[in-house]
């Protein structure tokens, strides 16, 4: 990675972003080389820009930030992201880090923890504002003994479970169907069967409904 870092902003709120390029530009001496509003721009400019590190909100217009996320991590796997957000909660958090983001700091943090975790990320480890960390331990320790009974009180097959976590892991139909030695047609079918019984249809509340039942843990290196 190169000595001055290329970094994209994505935030849809000025005043916001303009604290981010300030402290990006001014405490850390990374250059900005593009700044998005919503999350169909970022992955666009991150596809023109090819940064190597995006500090992105997750609620934005036209497309959320874990959707970004994960269209950006497809696109360029090792771009670090780092999440920017207000969101504490548990669906926000799993769904996130499945969508492949290196780190999560909340909004309300102070300048030095926003730094810490900005150079955490960039060094390769992952970050998590305390807060974060505290709500994924208690989940973690309830998930564990919760998983055996919520596994087998789930209404899907086996079959519907494995393309389940497939998905919550960020697999596209093609590449189930493929560890699964099915067609993508069939793996559509199992897929649009286990979305209208569990009655979420999007792939960030089907990983959310994943990591609740304990079928995944973190997400794949």
């Amino acid at each position: 990675m190169a000595d001055t870092l290329r970094v994209v902003l994505v935030e849809d709120h000025p005043i916001f972003r303009e604290g981010l390029r300030a402290l990006v530009v001014s405490s850390l001496g990374y250059q900005v080389v593009g700044e998005a509003e919503d999350g169909q721009q970022a992955v666009e400019m991150c596809r023109e820009c090819a940064p190597d590190l995006v500090l992105m909100d997750l609620s934005l217009p036209r497309m959320n930030g874990i959707e970004a996320a994960e269209r950006i991590k497809e696109q360029a796997p090792r771009t670090i992201i780092l999440a920017v957000t207000v969101h504490l909660d548990d669906e926000y958090i799993a769904a996130a880090f499945q969508a492949g983001i290196d780190g999560y700091v909340l909004k309300d943090a102070n300048r030095s923890e926003i730094i810490e975790a900005i150079r955490t990320v960039v060094s390769g480890r992952p970050y998590l504002s305390p807060e974060v960390s505290e709500k994924v331990i208690r989940g973690f320790v309830k998930g564990s003994t919760e998983k055996e009974a919520d596994a087998a009180s789930t209404p899907l097959t086996p079959r519907e479970l494995e393309v389940l976590k497939l998905v919550a892991e960020g697999h596209t139909n093609r590449a189930i169907g493929d560890r699964l030695f099915i067609s993508v047609k069939t793996v559509e079918k199992h897929r649009a069967s286990l979305m209208a019984k569990l009655d979420l249809h999007s792939p960030q509340a089907l990983t959310a409904y994943a990591f609740e039942k304990g079928l995944i843990g973190r997400r794949p290196s």
